[in-house]
């Protein structure tokens, strides 16, 4: 059995791994949703739009799915906090992404051009909402979650809905919005053929790959020189027992650059974020597409690492307790159940990134408007 330091650093990355995959698949679905009132404007376009990510959303969400189970299995103190705190954010996310399943089905039930349109921007909110949430929630992780533990590890959250929509919050939900817009807008110019939807993808692609950049940018100098950053005042022992209150921490403007200098190589994480959305903004000015899509993904697989390099050890700093604050070596399960845990994974992992290989492959090609038409079987 490989040593608890091991296992919970395999365990922090997978965590980061399914994160990331929700990211790049359920990405461009929330991102073509949130474009989906600007890139296609007459019925037949918009139905051309919902059926390039319509077969797939499904399967795309099995990365959530795990991700909130691996929190749960692997991090438990992390699950308590993070879903006891933010529950009605979660909700608000839950209820957005309910509106996309509910649209694909609904708005093909009538003819009606105005049933059409509000179930359309029942669509828009699916995609916006949850990439607007999911930003504000890593801004907020990033700043400190106001929590702290009694004396028998008993959680106590002192913040609300409000709160967490704080400036730097904000800017990143913004990035979160403009990085999947950007992603979904690659993915609808590699499925639709060459015409009004093709181009209008293209131009709001165009701004959004450069705000990417720009709001990334930005977000590094709130961290350089904000009051944003914790640091260990002791080293907590990494095959210790899980117990947050071993640590002492404190608030300590900058830190999550203190990684950089440590370990230089960290900075591939950033540069890869900035250079995938040059990659993408430089894809859609030359209409190729497929360079498009692989700069988008890697600038999201970029800016999502950044913030998993920055922070490490820290999962969850409090802001109201620092000393509560969760690391990857004090807010684990325990070894033998991450262990049992690292076996099913390695089986059935694998087996989800080969079937969703699998269904894309299928599926690949171009939608055209010829097809999408006369056709009742396409939503």
């Amino acid at each position: 059995m490989p040593g608890y330091v091991t296992l919970r650093v395999i365990w922090w990355g997978l965590l980061g791994a399914l994160l990331i995959g929700f990211a790049l698949t359920d990405g461009w679905d929330l991102g073509a949703c949130a474009l989906l009132p600007f890139i296609a404007r007459t019925d037949g376009e918009r139905r051309l739009t919902i059926n390039t990510i319509a077969p797939t959303w499904e399967g795309n969400q099995v990365w959530f799915i795990l991700g909130g189970g691996a929190i749960f299995a692997a991090w438990p103190f992390v699950y308590a906090v993070s879903f006891s705190g933010f529950y009605l954010a979660m909700f608000a996310v839950l209820a957005a992404l309910i509106l996309r399943p509910v649209g694909f089905k609904y708005r093909s039930k009538r003819p009606d051009p105005a049933w059409r349109a509000r179930w359309d921007w029942a669509l828009f909110i699916g995609g916006f909402v949850p990439s607007l949430v999911f930003g504000v929630a890593v801004g907020n992780v990033l700043a400190g979650i106001p929590f702290r533990l009694d004396s028998d590890l008993r959680i106590f959250y002192e913040g609300n809905f409000f709160g967490l929509f704080r400036p730097f919050a904000l800017l990143c939900g913004l990035l979160s919005v403009t990085m999947l817009a950007m992603h979904g807008a690659a993915f609808v110019t590699t499925k639709v053929e060459p015409g009004p939807v093709h181009e209008r993808a293209r131009a709001f692609g165009r701004i959004a790959a450069p705000a990417t950049m720009a709001l990334f940018a930005i977000g590094g100098i709130f961290i350089a020189f904000g009051h944003i950053g914790y640091a260990m005042v002791n080293l907590v022992d990494p095959a210790g027992p899980s117990n947050p209150l071993r640590a002492t921490v404190h608030p300590a403007p900058g830190a999550w650059l203190h990684n950089y200098w440590l370990y230089p190589w960290n900075a591939l994480a950033p540069l890869l974020g900035f250079a995938g959305a040059a990659i993408a903004r430089f894809g859609f000015t030359q209409r190729a597409d497929g360079l498009t899509l692989a700069g988008s993904a890697a600038s999201v697989f970029g800016i999502i690492t950044t913030v998993g390099v920055s922070m490490f050890p820290f999962i969850l700093p409090s802001s109201i307790d620092p000393h509560a604050s969760l690391l990857v070596w004090n807010a684990s399960s325990s070894r033998g159940t991450l262990f049992t845990m690292l076996i099913v994974t390695a089986i059935f992992l694998p087996l989800v990134v080969l079937y969703t290989g699998w269904a894309y492959r299928v599926m690949f090609g171009r939608l055209t408007q010829a097809e999408i038409t006369p056709n009742s079987d396409f939503y």
